[in-house]
């Protein structure tokens, strides 16, 4: 393990020494520290006892996968922000990730140094917002506090999600398309492929029920009305 410099230690679980270390190099010349992890069973005791600022998670992992991993940190309440890793690059994985409460995933063979930029973008949405409450119809978001309530019900989000409805509340009525929401909330480019947005969007949809201000507009995007 390194010490967790400037920017808080990540949490790389992947069982190929090679992969690992390629990403624990970017990562350190980001100002990360680092631990790494090449099993699943360890890899949850590293979360308790670490508590890092993020998980690099492979899914790909013998015994334990990085599947069941996040399933177990989700259903104990840790949100920590998990990017997953893949060398299988089909709709299933994907969207089973974003299921999961995944917030980003990148599929082998990746850059390294998209990796670390990934990462950065999701600490980035997850830090210190201002104080601001977003409101349309039944669902209310408190920004500093990064809660989100559908009806009295508190909703769960992920970082990913959380940031997702706060751009479409802040703006009601009007209508994003899928690249200006990939752009704005994920920081990607529009060629990076749109069927994240519906994944995530339709998981929004799934959480906050009847109470979801989020209609489709179709052949343009999404809005909140």
């Amino acid at each position: 393990m390194t010490a967790p410099a400037g920017r808080g230690l990540v949490l790389v679980v992947e069982d190929e020494a090679a992969i690992a270390d390629l990403i624990v190099r970017y990562l350190r010349r980001d100002g990360f520290g680092t631990h790494v992890e090449s099993s699943g069973e360890g890899a949850l005791a590293a979360v308790r006892r670490l508590r890092p600022v993020a998980v690099i998670l492979d899914i790909g992992l013998s015994g334990m996968d990085g599947v069941q991993v996040c399933r177990t940190m989700r259903a104990g309440g840790d949100w920590t922000p998990v990017l997953f890793v893949t060398a299988r690059d089909d709709e299933v994985d994907r969207l089973l990730g974003l299921e999961l409460g995944a917030d980003d995933y990148v599929t082998k063979p990746f850059s390294p140094r998209e990796l670390a930029a990934r990462v950065r973008t999701v600490l980035r949405r997850s830090a210190g917002p201002p104080a601001e409450v977003l409101a349309v119809g039944g669902v209310r978001a408190d920004v500093a506090q990064r809660k989100v309530w559908a009806g009295e019900q508190e909703v769960s989000l992920t970082s990913t999600e959380f940031d997702l409805l706060a751009e479409l509340l802040r703006q009601p009525g009007r209508v994003f398309e899928r690249g200006q929401l990939l752009s704005a909330v994920w920081g990607y480019e529009a060629s990076a492929g749109t069927r994240t947005v519906d994944v995530h969007i339709a998981q929004l949809r799934a959480k906050l029920g009847d109470s979801s201000p989020i209609r489709t507009v179709r052949g343009v995007g999404y809005a909140a009305s």
